[in-house]
């Protein structure tokens, strides 16, 4: 019942909370910023052993955009956040609590978490999660030679961070790819290459820096084809026959 009041009020205040979203200097002024710092309310979240049964109940809040299963939107409006690494779901909502990473949709819902332990309890939910297969992925009819492109690209340079099978790593903060929106992803990417994403890991940002908008949409293609032996969701069973 707290939740859904909680969620009430933030819709209801939705304009509000965006009008108080901090604001963190850009630029030059922000060169001395460290991507992620070892501070504050998120280290506090990381120490904590995160409750999974608690977590469903303060997921509810997420579930109204990310859905009930975490699987996102095939159109990449909202991320697949189902069993993304606890770690970098901490910091990826700290830095938003913080005004460090600008998401000003994301902004009012993250707020409603009350402390660091909620933090680690709905962190902990949602890497529980299968990861769901049916995701958005590239559509277009050039998809097989796209994927391939951008297979090439990733193993060159992807693939020692985020892994063979798009796996992350949880220890380092990179995030689990497999099961992703391939719109989510190549709109994540442009916005690292361009400065957009002010939280992003400099290496990522070094490495993406030189790739243009055709190579963006391989990689990505490639990214959102990806699965993770074990961590995926089973298919539905075929109904039966009568």
């Amino acid at each position: 019942m707290k939740k859904h009041v909680i969620l009430t009020a933030a819709l209801l205040g939705g304009s509000l909370a965006l009008a108080q979203v901090p604001v963190k200097k850009s630029g030059i002024e922000a060169q001395g910023y460290q991507w992620n710092a070892q501070e504050g309310e998120k280290i506090e979240a990381l120490h904590k052993k995160g409750d999974i049964k608690n977590g469903e109940e303060a997921y509810e809040v997420c579930g109204a955009c990310h859905l009930p299963s975490g699987a996102g939107r095939p159109d990449g409006t909202f991320p697949q956040l189902a069993g993304q690494h606890s770690t970098v779901l901490i910091k990826q909502m700290a830095d938003i609590r913080e005004g460090l990473r600008d998401n000003p949709t994301m902004y009012p819902f993250a707020k409603v978490l009350t402390d660091p332990q909620e933090l680690a309890d709905v962190s902990a939910y949602i890497q529980s999660l299968c990861i769901p297969t049916n995701h958005g992925k590239y559509e277009g009819a050039d998809a097989a030679v796209q994927i391939a492109t951008g297979r090439d690209l990733y193993e060159k340079e992807c693939k020692t961070c985020h892994g063979v099978n798009g796996e992350g790593d949880k220890e380092k903060f990179y995030p689990v790819i497999a099961g992703q929106h391939y719109k989510y992803l190549l709109r994540q990417m442009t916005d690292i290459r361009d400065g957009k994403r002010r939280n992003a890991n400099p290496d990522m940002v070094t490495i993406i820096k030189k790739y243009d908008d055709k190579q963006l949409v391989a990689i990505s293609a490639f990214q959102s084809s990806m699965t993770m032996p074990g961590a995926m969701c089973k298919p539905a069973a075929a109904p039966k026959k009568k």
